[in-house]
């Protein structure tokens, strides 16, 4: 894993800092009955919210992802995403505390989503988040998305940390391979959005945590490291 000591922490939004997946699933279903068509259940929804508004198009609708039809109902899911961003979508459990240890530590906290910045920063300023991040970096502020490096190594530009010295933390595979590339460990989180038939245990990340709880532990034994005698 990483070389201590630890100095910043980078954290996935949808499905490993935050739960959208109400508010992501209200929206698809609101489109869905629209155009007069049943709506899902939230469990089969929670289990794409990680990949965006194209899986939930994909999800909802039998169209084409190269048709005009998917991107006039792709648009029409975002804007109505858009009109309801934060109602049910907060921390997920421990976070605030795991947020509140880092910072009280002096290590850096940010965010790395391919979420795009116009939902992200309206979202983390509700939230009251976006002030405390010491980077946010969306995939088209850093122009590619992950698997890609690029938004990673953005984010320790911002923070001025060595890749070496900070962990990203994610639900999806794409997150343990961006980490890689970026030449980062990485924690895949179980307790995120993973798609039926995904198995975290078979991503190669570094650490793979089932609930919160256990990523607060595994933040607070860094501190301690961190605190203690260094080689």
């Amino acid at each position: 894993m990483y070389k201590p000591p630890l100095q910043a922490v980078l954290f996935d939004l949808d499905g490993t800092l935050i739960d959208t997946a109400r508010d992501m699933a209200r929206a698809l279903n609101r489109l869905l009955t629209e155009e007069n068509q049943p709506p899902l259940e939230y469990d089969l929804i929670r289990s794409e919210v990680s990949h965006g508004a194209r899986a939930m198009i994909t999800l909802g609708f039998d169209e084409p992802e190269d048709s005009n039809r998917f991107e006039q109902l792709r648009q029409r899911f975002l804007a109505v995403y858009m009109d309801a961003l934060h109602v049910d979508t907060a921390l997920f459990p421990e976070m605030a505390s795991i947020l509140n240890i880092l910072e009280t530590h002096n290590i850096l906290w940010g965010i790395v989503t391919n979420k795009p910045s116009w939902l992200t920063l309206p979202l983390l300023d509700s939230m009251c988040l976006k002030h405390r991040a010491a980077s946010v970096v969306c995939a088209d502020t850093a122009g590619a998305a992950k698997p890609d490096a690029r938004p990673i190594l953005d984010a320790c530009r911002e923070t001025g940390v060595t890749p070496q010295h900070c962990i990203y933390v994610g639900d999806d595979q794409r997150d343990v391979e961006a980490a890689h590339n970026a030449g980062m460990s990485c924690i895949a989180v179980r307790y995120g959005y993973i798609r039926r038939g995904c198995n975290p245990d078979e991503w190669n990340a570094s650490k793979v945590v089932d609930t919160t709880t256990e990523l607060l532990h595994w933040v607070e034994q860094q501190v301690k490291i961190n605190n203690g005698p260094q080689p």
